[in-house]
């Protein structure tokens, strides 16, 4: 057994009498400023522990969410109608998708960009529409010719009025107007308009009756629209609650599309929905010229066009009255972070989140009295962030964000104006790296910073001690 002389003997700190210490003002001074400038020192080293640091570096996209890239999208069309509003996706390894609709919602909005009431279901329209062979005969006209006073004072006179929006220069209402016509004769003599009184057709030359088609929102030529007495509602903003019919324009199919609306009049006086076999190419019309586009797309990771325009198979449009300007509530790419998610990722880094909504908010106006055929174009340069956090010794998190740059360009063209966003992904990613601190390092610092104050304390005290100690002898040796 170790004796306890020879245990005292290892000590390190061998302890001095106080009886054989003394102490002194300066000491005393050093010692506090010691105590303080380890207080600070433990603050900053402490602060710095809890600091959280990472890693940046560029390396080669190896996503993990697959080939397809998603790109969610809220964007108000003040000029465009949701009746033939198309949202197309393109791409250089050659995906054509037109008129996606799974995952899009539309919108009829009022020039304040407020819906003007529920989702406007367009549905797709047929790929080939039916004509009729009929030879245009100018003599046979039996269809009535409508301006906005005799529209006003017809669709209030009889139960039904259908109308053929027109325009002469356009070949698809060529080609029905022959048919039109034959069918309007054979309705006015089944259903004499002067003893009948429950169904008429019209037609309106929209090259002539600009404010009238304007008024109903015609935008595509021939837009044939069902016009009910008493549905027809106006309010103080120019809503309109009506059909378009979009089947087949032989004149079979015209009459016997007539004569199913004529039979559904009891059932509607009744207010009872009737199920008949026209519904199918009838659907309502929209309510104003406006439309808010919404949902999102899937594309591949590879150079794309995300475009939205006016789109039918069976119509003409007028390049010159279409205006695509719109408003950018929402664009992003990739996956949708949630906030709780996001707050967590920017205590790593603060800026992130800040580019993926570049275009949130901004509005793109092409004033049409100064320029006609204006295509709006978006060029978009994706880049990828990929962070990956550590909350402990044995948990990872991945946080995948889609940031972007974009530059937009107003540009004339001869075609049909579109709105036309392109996009294009970087290869490469930054890859953001969470550092862990182990408590060791921080604790052996604590201690470096402990023994290095007090040793530097020491250090100052012997020399400020033993100067002044030498400048007392020297000062005695000058009096003797």
């Amino acid at each position: 057994m170790f004796s306890s002389s020879k245990i005292k003997s290892v000590d390190f700190y061998r302890k001095i009498p106080r009886d054989l210490t003394e102490a002194s003002l300066s000491g005393a001074g050093l010692s506090i400023i010691a105590a303080l400038a380890i207080v600070f020192l433990f603050g900053m080293e402490l602060n710095d522990y809890l600091t959280v640091s990472t890693t940046t570096s560029i390396v080669v996209d190896n996503s993990s969410d697959g080939d397809f890239l998603r790109i969610d999208f809220n964007i108000s069309f003040p000029a465009l109608s949701c009746e033939f509003a198309s949202v197309d996706v393109s791409d250089v390894l050659g995906t054509n998708r037109l008129n996606v609709t799974k995952t899009i919602r539309k919108f009829s909005i009022d020039p304040h960009l407020r819906p003007t009431g529920a989702e406007f279901h367009s549905g797709p329209l047929p790929h080939y529409i039916k004509h009729g062979d009929e030879v245009d005969e100018e003599t046979n006209e039996g269809s009535v010719a409508l301006n906005s006073a005799s529209f006003d004072k017809l669709s209030h006179q009889y139960q039904i009025l259908v109308v053929n929006f027109y325009a002469p220069w356009c070949y698809w209402s060529t080609r029905l107007k022959a048919s039109w016509e034959k069918a309007a004769k054979i309705i006015k003599q089944r259903y004499d308009p002067e003893v009948d009184g429950r169904i008429l057709l019209a037609k309106v030359d929209c090259t002539e009756e600009v404010d009238l088609c304007r008024r109903n929102h015609i935008q595509g030529y021939p837009s044939i629209r069902i016009f009910r007495k008493g549905s027809d509602v106006r309010e103080t903003h120019g809503h309109h609650e009506h059909e378009s019919y979009y089947g087949d324009r032989d004149t079979d199919t015209l009459v016997k599309t007539m004569e199913d609306l004529v039979d559904s009049i009891p059932q509607e006086d009744k207010k009872i929905a009737l199920e008949d076999k026209s519904n199918v190419t009838k659907r309502p019309a929209p309510l104003s010229g406006g439309c808010r586009i919404e949902g999102y797309v899937r594309v591949k990771k590879v150079p794309g066009n995300l475009i939205i325009s006016a789109r039918s198979g069976s119509h003409s449009f007028d390049a010159s009255k279409m205006n695509m300007s719109h408003v950018i509530s929402h664009l992003s790419f990739g996956k949708t972070v949630s906030p709780q998610v996001l707050n967590d990722v920017k205590r790593l880094i603060p800026y992130l989140g800040r580019s993926h909504d570049k275009l949130n908010g901004r509005s793109f106006i092409n004033h049409r009295d100064l320029d006609a055929n204006v295509t709006i174009e978006h060029y978009l340069q994706v880049v990828k962030t990929e962070v990956v956090t550590t909350k402990s010794s044995h948990d990872h998190r991945i946080i995948e964000e889609y940031e972007y740059t974009a530059h937009s360009s107003l540009a004339q063209s001869v075609y049909i104006p579109v709105a036309k966003f392109h996009f294009e992904l970087s290869p490469m990613q930054v890859l953001v790296t969470e550092d862990s601190k182990s408590f060791s390092h921080f604790l052996t610092n604590v201690c470096a910073i402990i023994g290095g104050v007090f040793t530097v304390a020491g250090i100052l005290d012997s020399i400020f001690h033993n100067t002044i100690r030498l400048m007392k002898k020297v000062e005695i040796g000058k009096n003797y």
